[in-house]
């Protein structure tokens, strides 16, 4: 046994140069460990996610992994970030997925490719397109035809992109994973079945596997290919579990092994200390299991592509932008406690006397003081042409992706009433004459309002925000966005409505200073560096809102924490910065500063 060991991590480690790859390899499964030309091979693998992580610094996450001992990245593929609309696809910039996998290899890396159409991962829509929604009847992971026609039509983009790539082509991607733990949500073969078959045609005619955890994995396999497990580390567990569902053998892979958890919004910071998984990694890696750690790296999610949790017995939960995940690798790519612990293991199980390179220095960070914001203007003054209808109309219904819709309509005043909106996805500021008088959040299951209209004709503007759709769960086709039902005042509907879409796509130019403090405010400044590094921006005495810095939208803050900062990466900072702030709810604040360490932990 010791001698297999030796020969696996050998082979791991020093047999395979994967810089000077440019020959075909074989990639097979053996009936205990996976066999690259032949010869065994034990993957170590952390998943890092290309979208959550700036494309300059794609390569310096990977050293880190490499320092840590893992062998392999695995990464998810996000439709919604490939084809934002139907038939327009974006695979450049920091959406190049083929770029990050050659990274990978010229940094002596495996890759495993998880493209399936949906990919949970605390990601808008689970990595859905918003725009599938618009499709009448169209039903997700599911035979439907509309939806498979949409999918095959992706997949062989996908393919185009990647498939080249693939380890018995010349590539580092050694496998490819088809659905995503689809046990959780049905147990159609047939549908698995025919995933398998468009991953094929699009050109991935390598190795495939599926993964779902122990409870759902029975429904989530597909016969004749690997299931992985996710969530198990007990190795006669995962044992017993592979060969069940695979012809009562291995290899065995644990598709995703867990070192902490994800945050949502008004809860607190999940961390579990590093001595809880040092056993449990030591007792999988010298038992010959593979394993993928999921996150090695979290990184942030940027923009608005955070997703959402609701069920049945729990409220809705959008997530963080911040996707540190308490993982081995911080939020700025920084190695943590964990990360030592977890390289010293795999260092305990490698042959004798090999040694993992040594782990790269920490990047630097700065404290900023006193960021002026000195313009700023009314969200209501840079409205754009409106579209009209009788009744609201979702964010679908405009063709709009993510951000913000705001509504208005005129009532007749001098009386006062409830205002409730059926249907708020997710979160409302209303406004009478131009001033905010109210909040609703769904969080809270909050759609009614008591309002004392002035006398005279009333604008009611009411500006939602999405804040996120629903990545897991039998809600995946309920997750339209903006007002989705009637709104009534005093029992009576209101209709005659003007919807204004503010995607901010970009952020909005400003070049004023007249906002008054009574609604939304967008807000710009400047700051000069000395020093270029990474910093932290204190948004904890703000509201609620997004920031972009030098055109680069950073993700949301909002009050309620755990998080109270946002990362600014030093690749996109140079020596003179602009910041644009969006504040929904405290537009009084004029002035922001730089921490040289985040606030993840502070609930208000």
């Amino acid at each position: 046994m010791k001698l297999f060991k030796i020969l696996i991590l050998f082979t791991l480690l020093s047999g395979v140069k994967l810089k000077a790859q440019n020959s075909n390899h074989t990639f097979a499964l053996g009936d205990s460990t996976f066999l690259l030309d032949g010869k065994p091979l034990q993957i170590i693998a952390g998943e890092i996610h290309y979208t959550r992580v700036p494309r300059e610094a794609w390569r310096q996450r990977m050293k880190m992994a490499k320092a840590m001992g893992l062998n392999t990245i695995g990464t998810y593929v996000f439709w919604n970030v490939h084809e934002p609309q139907k038939g327009v696809y974006d695979f450049t910039g920091n959406n190049d997925i083929a770029a990050f996998v050659n990274d990978a290899r010229e940094e002596g890396l495996w890759v495993i490719l998880r493209p399936s159409p949906y990919v949970c991962a605390e990601w808008e829509f689970g990595g859905y397109p918003y725009w599938l929604q618009n499709e009448k009847g169209l039903e997700v992971r599911s035979k439907e035809q509309q939806y498979i026609k949409e999918y095959r039509e992706y997949i062989n983009q996908v393919g185009k992109q990647l498939a080249p790539l693939q380890v018995n082509h010349g590539g580092n991607i050694l496998m490819v994973q088809i659905e995503n733990e689809y046990g959780s949500y049905g147990n159609d073969k047939e549908y698995l079945d025919l995933n398998r078959k468009m991953f094929i045609d699009a050109g991935f005619d390598g190795l495939l596997y599926t993964c779902d955890p122990e409870a759902t994995i029975k429904d989530g396999h597909l016969p004749g290919l690997l299931a992985a497990i996710n969530g198990v580390d007990n190795v006669s567990k995962v044992k017993r579990l592979v060969k069940e569902n695979h012809n009562g053998k291995g290899p065995f892979f644990i598709a995703e092994w867990y070192p902490a958890w994800f945050d949502w919004w008004g809860t607190k910071h999940h961390t579990v200390p590093a001595e809880q998984y040092v056993g449990r990694l030591d007792s999988v890696l010298a038992a010959g299991i593979s394993i993928n750690m999921y996150m090695f790296h979290g990184g942030t999610t940027r923009g608005f592509m955070n997703g959402a949790n609701y069920n049945d017995k729990d409220p809705f939960e959008p997530q963080i932008s911040s996707y540190d995940y308490d993982a081995p690798l911080d939020e700025a790519g920084n190695p943590t406690p964990k990360f030592m612990a977890f390289r010293e293991v795999i260092q305990k199980n490698m042959p004798s006397g090999e040694k993992l390179p040594p782990v790269p220095a920490p990047k630097r960070s700065i404290n900023i003081q006193a960021i002026k914001l000195t313009q700023s203007i009314n969200l209501l003054n840079v409205l754009p042409a409106p579209k009209v209808n009788n009744k609201p109309l979702t964010f679908e219904d405009l063709s709009q992706d993510y951000g913000f819709v705001l509504y208005r309509t005129v009532l007749k005043g001098g009386n006062n009433g409830t205002l409730k909106i059926n249907g708020l996805r997710d979160y409302a500021i209303v406004m009478l004459n131009g001033k905010t008088v109210g909040i609703l959040d769904r969080r809270l299951k909050q759609d009614s309002l008591s309002l004392d209209l002035p006398q005279g004709s009333v604008t009611v503007d009411i500006l939602v925000e999405n804040l996120g759709r629903i990545n897991f769960g039998k809600y995946l086709l309920q997750n339209k966005k903006g007002i989705t039902g009637e709104v009534t005042f005093n029992k009576k509907e209101v209709s005659n409505w003007k919807m204004y879409g503010l995607p901010m796509n970009n952020a909005i130019k400003i070049n004023s200073n007249n906002a008054v403090d009574s609604s939304p405010v967008l807000l710009k400044g400047s700051f000069t560096l000395k020093e270029i590094a990474d910093t932290y921006l204190d948004m904890s005495k703000w509201g609620k809102g997004v920031v972009w810095v030098n055109g680069h939208n950073l993700g949301r803050y909002w009050r309620v924490g755990p998080q109270q900062t946002v990362y600014v990466p030093q690749e996109w900072l140079k020596k003179t910065n602009e910041v644009v702030v969006l504040e929904l709810i405290k537009p009084g604040i004029k002035e922001l500063s730089g921490l040289d360490k985040p606030i993840l932990d502070k609930l208000q």
